[in-house]
């Protein structure tokens, strides 16, 4: 990537790398850039669950509610909604444009949220597959 690629996409953002870890070869906390921080912000969103950061007790994603709801449609609805409000609220680098709840992997334990987004300001599409484990795995 040139330097002048770099100076426009700037606006996406630079931030800690999750989880935050310390560079060896700088000693510094390692840094993400541009789509690779959108991901990685969709992830601490989808991971935090609502009430778990003290300072900000409405941050976070309520799917952590339903870890142990029975998988019905009903449920299944729920999670889309759930993740795609919580995209829009807190994410406001993208476009949530679908999300999706696959139950291919229900028997192993966990159901697959799949993501399709846009990057508002560039136009990029991008598609994000969360494992969301909602009981313990009764195959392992």
């Amino acid at each position: 990537m040139t330097a002048g690629e770099e100076r426009g996409r700037e606006f996406l953002g630079t931030g800690w790398a999750f989880p935050p870890r310390i560079a060896s070869e700088t000693g510094l906390v390692e840094r993400v850039s541009y789509e690779q921080d959108i991901r990685q912000s969709i992830l601490i969103i989808l991971t935090t669950a609502k009430g778990e950061r003290v300072m900000r007790p409405d941050f976070g994603c309520g799917i952590h509610d339903l870890v142990f709801a029975a998988v019905t449609a009903q449920v299944v609805s729920q999670i889309e909604t759930t993740v795609r409000d919580a995209l829009r609220t807190y994410e406001a680098r993208i476009l949530v444009q679908n999300v999706a709840v696959g139950t291919a992997n229900l028997a192993r334990g966990y159901l697959d949220i799949v993501i399709d987004y846009e990057v508002r300001a560039t136009n990029q599409p991008g598609n994000f597959v969360f494992p969301f484990y909602f009981q313990e795995s009764a195959s392992q």
